[in-house]
Order: C-alpha cells, then sequence, then structure tokens
C-alpha cells in the first residue's frame, strides 16, 4: 500500500471545507475494521484511508502548515499503513471505570504480544507490538498498543482463494477467541494485501 505523501494532503483551508464528508467516509469505512476480542480489546485495523484521516485531524488540531512538521506527522504515521504483505492495528484494551482498568492493565502485562490472527489452515500469527517505542513496563501494559501482524506468502494465498480468519488473544489472565472474522471485515482487510 502507497504511503502517504505531503502531495495527498489537503491545505488546511480545504481540509476544513472536506472535513465533514470525510469523516463520513472515514466513520464508515472503519466501521467495517473493527474487531472485538472478548469484553475489553478492539482491534482497529489501519490502512491509507484511516491515516490520511489522522494525520489531516492533526494537522487541523496542531495548525500545522510548516513543511517540516508535516513531514514529521507523515513519519510518524506512515508505518501504520499496511505494506501488502501485513495488517497493521491499533490495538485498545477498553475498559470504562478508570480503577478497574487500572487494576486489569497491571494484571494484563504482556497482552500485546499475544494478540493473535490466524488463516485457516495456518500456524496462528502473533503480534509484533510498538515497534516504535515500548508503551509497557514490567508493572502495567498501556491501554493502547501498536500492531503488526506479518503474513507469509502462502498464507496470502489462502486468503486470496477464500480462507477465513480466526483472531485471540492467549494471555492467561484474558483468554478469548473469535473462529470467524465477519466477511466484511475479511474483504477489508484481503485489500490490505496488495
Amino acid at each position: 500500500m502507497n504511503k502517504l505523501t505531503r502531495k495527498d494532503l489537503y491545505t488546511l483551508e480545504t481540509y476544513a471545507q472536506k472535513r465533514d464528508q470525510m469523516r463520513v467516509e472515514v466513520m464508515e469505512h472503519k466501521r467495517h475494521r473493527r474487531l472485538s476480542i472478548g469484553p475489553s480489546v478492539n482491534l482497529y485495523f489501519e490502512d491509507r484511508l484511516t491515516m490520511h484521516y489522522q494525520v489531516q485531524e492533526m494537522l487541523r488540531a496542531e495548525r500545522i502548515f510548516e513543511a517540516t512538521a508535516i513531514q514529521e506527522e507523515l513519519e510518524a504515521y506512515n508505518p501504520l499503513i499496511p505494506d501488502g504483505s501485513n495488517w497493521k492495528a491499533t490495538m485498545m484494551i477498553e475498559i470504562p471505570d478508570p480503577q478497574e482498568r487500572a487494576t486489569q492493565l497491571e494484571r494484563l502485562v504482556g497482552i500485546e504480544d499475544l494478540c493473535y490472527l490466524q488463516v485457516t489452515g495456518c500456524e496462528p500469527v502473533y503480534a509484533k507490538a510498538d515497534e516504535d517505542l515500548e508503551r509497557s513496563t514490567p508493572e502495567k501494559t498501556s491501554s493502547v498498543h501498536f500492531l503488526r501482524f506479518e503474513l507469509e506468502p502462502a498464507m496470502i494465498e489462502r486468503l486470496r482463494s477464500g480462507a477465513g480468519i480466526a483472531a485471540g488473544v492467549a494471555h492467561e489472565l484474558y483468554s478469548h477467541q473469535v473462529d470467524k472474522v465477519p466477511e466484511q471485515l475479511r474483504a477489508s482487510l484481503l485489500q490490505d494485501l496488495s
């Protein structure tokens, strides 16, 4: 998948005009790229469109218009765009109650490395987590992690031939599995492998 360049971005003025329309488009797109694993873990699969929107929102929020600062945003978000042989996701541990969330984040250290996807008939692919910077300590994990699932060519071929995808988390204190991801998500993820 092509990475974003400055040429792909709207100026702040143009984005102000297009923002509502882009937001509707991106929210609909994201709706088919979310996977819940158990009651608290959600994977939000990223792609070029979701990252384009994220960069535009950051430029808008921070009023960034200088070339160097725009390039820094691109360098921060481009690594979350799939490379054609992988899936990339934002993993969020979503627990509404702040005290309960703090307790669970202490208990779930290492969960980000125990999240997996599995193409039918293949071995599970465990996430490579937080390759940009460490988000956990020995005392607690973060509620947000960035994951990469690197696929072998044979897995991609199986997917193109119609194989399904399972997903799960294999942490001793949070063990949940999705036997088959929804077809709309599967179809969307297949597009990331071009």
